[in-house]
């Protein structure tokens, strides 16, 4: 059985993690052809060794790490850097970690960005789910301008 892993934060202000499982567990083949294994770490710097973690010991083909940086100058520095250490571990195990960073400053109303946190967590963790199991999905939906969280961009016009 395949394991897909979640690694979110504690810092979050919204359980990105538990919105990410929910999703998948409404996925076609949950408890038969894969299973979760969620790991919560203090903040989006832990998540590239936490989900290289999930890699290598609990056997992940694919990893969804969930943070939420602050709208602070500092916390969009860390969160640069935390991506680094996210792609740097994507390398290092070839495999996908798709990071979902919502950052703090994305709106100033607390329920907005409630609902671009479920929203992003929820797509992200279905677009794992497609990427090991339905990857037409995702090419039946490249050059659409699709969105986390806000409304679809939409294609462009030739």
């Amino acid at each position: 059985m395949d394991t897909i892993g979640v690694v979110d934060t504690m810092f979050a202000r919204y359980d990105m993690g538990k919105e990410a499982l929910d999703e998948l567990a409404e996925c076609p083949g949950h408890g038969e052809r894969f299973t979760t294994v969620r790991r919560t770490v203090p903040g989006f710097k832990d998540l590239g060794v936490a989900a290289k973690q999930l890699i290598e010991g609990e056997h992940c083909r694919i990893v969804v790490a969930l943070g939420m940086p602050g709208a602070a100058p500092i916390d969009k520095a860390c969160a640069h850097e935390a991506s680094q250490g996210i792609m740097l571990a994507q390398l290092l195990t070839s495999t996908a970690i798709l990071e979902v960073f919502v950052h703090e400053d994305e709106s100033d109303d607390p329920a907005v960005l409630a609902k671009v946190c479920r929203d992003r967590a929820r797509k992200h963790a279905r677009n794992a789910y497609w990427m090991l199991y339905e990857p037409e999905q995702l090419v039946d939906r490249a050059g659409q301008g699709v969105r986390q969280g806000f409304a679809d961009a939409g294609p462009l016009e030739a």
